[in-house]
């Protein structure tokens, strides 16, 4: 749906100052639009870097469950993998 930045600091319980630094990052790099309305929506390339990091997600999610870890952690756990990784690891991983 339509997201505001205060939508996303109430969702991620982080401050508004800090996503209104994040979204000015993603906006400067070309990731992210804000309309006149303040809604944030992803640019073509913003898709893409967001499918990527969605595709890491999934794979290090599934994976850790399936080895026995708590579903919570390794949500958790995904997180900060799929962020850390780079492209050909990941790519290794996944077509192993």
């Amino acid at each position: 749906g339509m997201v505001r930045s205060v939508d996303v600091a109430r969702h991620m319980e982080v401050s508004k100052p800090s996503v209104c630094h994040a979204v000015a990052t993603l906006r400067d790099g070309g990731f992210l639009m804000m309309d006149e309305d303040h809604f944030l929506h992803l640019t073509d390339v913003g898709r893409e870097v967001a499918e990527q990091i969605y595709e890491k997600h999934r794979f290090f999610t599934d994976r850790l469950i399936e080895a026995g870890v708590d579903p919570v952690t390794a949500e958790k756990d995904a997180c900060r993998m799929e962020h850390v990784i780079s492209q050909e690891s990941f790519e290794r991983l996944r077509d192993a």
